[in-house]
């Protein structure tokens, strides 16, 4: 069992959005060790023992879920919705959350650090660390830092016009690279400068949340930049020229979820409506649409260190592809969500999914729910 520190509130909210829209504002420095605190019990009469039935609607992405859905809250777990997962150097893990900020787990203690300390407000969208050790976090506020004790944040005041972040990576020149719902902005440290981005030529594009979205950014092995929009496809950048990827060369859709590269080079691509696709830099295997895995909705690509590559797909469960076929898990394998967001393993071997439902641990033949008393343990 975890130790933990007393004192925490969770009031369980009547809706959830998965694309919450938080509003802006938060004091540049705070001191989150004077306010930390670890759920133990919640508040509140309605219990998961409570809840037997589900109105909501897994295929719509604005769907919210209400007290009736048994994956708003599984009794005892970290909490009812978690987006990202991280691992730093010195081997804390992070979980970054919808509503209840990030929370830490150094191998002992889990912790949970939210607005009151310091970190900017809404969902994480993004975590990632610096060279100096820096832990930043993409939030629906604004951009964090965490150097271990203070959180700094940085928003409109600093010139982040946009500050809705849904994407951020880290370059080897130190250059952050943040995908907000209104475009693209560098980060050298200091400074935030908007990065324009054409928009490819779609005839009646259609968008998820707003057009000017950057829902993921990767740069490749070569250096080039794949921003994936919300609705216009994929714009890769060079250093000197945009190229354009459409439904037209072959994408499986405009409204891209999420994208990876693997150690080959292949570029593995998430959709919101046309499911998964590999790019090896000359076609297009789209796997959804050639009927070899369900679900349109997919995302959270990971892969691991034998080079199988993992993924969600929105109400179908995750797939494992081992390079020639694909292995399905779902339900009834444990996995008692009907949405991952984030997939990870880390440096001790521990598999870790979360998403709808909060956290999940995965021992090679079946799912587990992380509740406060664990599994944590290698």
């Amino acid at each position: 069992m975890i130790k933990s520190c007393s004192g925490m509130r969770i009031f369980l909210l009547p809706f959830l959005f998965i694309f919450i829209v938080a509003c802006n504002g938060q004091d540049k420095k705070n001191d989150p060790e004077k306010t930390v605190d670890v759920v133990e019990t919640i508040t509140g009469d309605t219990t998961s023992t409570e809840i037997a039935t589900s109105n909501v609607d897994y295929d719509n992405p604005f769907s919210p879920p209400t007290i009736n859905d048994p994956l708003f809250y599984i009794d005892g777990q970290l909490c009812q919705h978690l987006r990202k997962i991280f691992q730093d150097k010195k081997g804390d893990l992070w979980f970054g959350t919808n509503v209840y900020g990030v929370m830490r787990f150094n191998g002992d203690t889990l912790v949970y650090f939210d607005e009151k300390d310091g970190i900017g407000n809404g969902r994480i969208t993004g975590i990632l660390e610096d060279i100096e050790g820096m832990l930043w976090f993409g939030t629906a506020s604004g951009l964090s830092k965490f150097d271990g004790t203070t959180f700094t944040n940085f928003s409109k005041e600093d010139g982040l016009l946009h500050s809705e972040i849904w994407s951020l990576t880290l370059d080897s020149k130190g250059i952050f690279w943040i995908g907000t719902t209104e475009g693209v902005y560098r980060f050298d440290g200091e400074k935030f400068t908007p990065f324009s981005i054409p928009k490819a030529d779609i005839k009646d594009a259609v968008t998820v949340y707003s057009f000017g979205r950057i829902s993921s950014i990767l740069k490749d092995k070569q250096g080039v930049l794949w921003f994936g929009t919300d609705g216009y496809g994929i714009s890769k950048y060079d250093g000197r020229t945009f190229t354009h990827i459409t439904k037209e060369d072959g994408l499986p859709g405009n409204n891209i979820s999420d994208l990876m590269e693997d150690k080959n080079g292949n570029i593995w691509i998430g959709t919101m409506f046309g499911g998964v696709s590999k790019y090896d830099g000359t076609s297009f295997t789209n796997f959804t649409q050639d009927g070899i895995i369900t679900g349109v909705e997919t995302g959270g690509f990971f892969e691991d260190t034998s080079g199988n590559i993992w993924f969600a797909a929105e109400n179908h469960g995750v797939y494992k592809y081992d390079g020639s076929s694909f292995t399905k898990f779902n339900k009834e394998d444990g996995l008692n969500t009907n949405g991952v967001l984030s997939i990870f393993k880390d440096k001790e071997g521990r598999f870790w999914f979360g998403g709808w439902g909060g956290l999940f641990r995965f021992d090679g033949k079946s799912f587990t729910s992380v509740t406060r008393d664990g599994p944590w343990e290698k």
